[in-house]
């Protein structure tokens, strides 16, 4: 029998085995990337999946801060002729799930947006009254120099259209606030700690100050500062707080 003929292999020429290759490589990245997809979508869906219990708990709980907040706009208002200062600092120290949309309403008037934002307000009757009605889920009192003086220069940012900016020259300052004499960091705090007349304009070129969780945290609790919890009023106490949290 005559020896059959080699058959010869088909040549497949080596850039046609290299897209080959990757196109698998490819197509086996894609599978595993949509497998993981898959995968971290279904674990936030059960992180997010809420049981109606918990959804009738925050109702609950958002109508009766509305209750709440109704109770303290009927106390008496402080008398401005009594406070120690025109300077007030206030920290958002809690509050989530649990504040009625009007109270999340007056912490983004106020420009308190995030839990440990802090703002530097002018203490007015307008004022007073929206601390009144959020005081379970701030902080504020009386700043003093230094604090001012180091908020600014460690934790100062400028607003600049929306963005937010370092304070690290003064040019930024000078053709913001310059029209009203205010030229430098130092202008700044003076202008602040004096509660001077362009302290609006100064305050509102300021982003709010990010702070840090204070060693040890809050209790989580609503009870005002003056019966042993973390919130309201501390008066010139709200020092201590500043310097944990700074």
């Amino acid at each position: 029998m005559a020896d059959e003929e080699p058959k010869l292999l088909t040549y497949i020429p080596e850039v046609i085995l290299k897209k080959r290759k990757s196109n698998e490589e490819w197509a086996l990245k894609r599978r595993q990337q949509l497998e993981e997809r898959k995968l971290r979508s279904k674990q936030n869906k059960a992180f997010n999946l809420k049981t109606a219990e918990q959804y009738i708990q925050e109702y609950r709980s958002r109508e009766l801060d509305l209750v709440q907040m109704k109770h303290r706009r009927k106390r008496r208002k402080p008398s401005l002729a009594k406070l120690d200062s025109k300077l007030l600092f206030v920290i958002h120290i809690q509050g989530k799930n649990d504040m009625h949309p009007k109270t999340r309403k007056i912490l983004h008037f106020l420009r308190l947006r995030k839990i440990f934002d802090g703002v530097l307000v002018k203490a007015n009757e307008g004022i007073l009254e929206m601390l009144q009605k959020v005081e379970p889920y701030i902080a504020y009192g009386y700043p003093n120099l230094k604090n001012v003086k180091e908020l600014i220069y460690k934790k100062g940012y400028a607003k600049i259209e929306g963005q937010k900016v370092p304070l690290t020259d003064n040019n930024i300052i000078e053709q913001a606030l310059g029209k009203h004499g205010i030229m430098c960091i130092e202008d700044i705090v003076h202008e602040i700690a004096n509660v001077g007349p362009h302290f609006k304009e100064v305050t509102s070129f300021l982003w709010p100050f990010t702070l840090n969780k204070p060693e040890g945290g809050f209790q989580g609790k609503k009870k005002l500062y003056k019966d042993g919890g973390d919130a309201g009023d501390r008066g010139d106490k709200i020092n201590e707080l500043i310097s944990k949290m700074n």
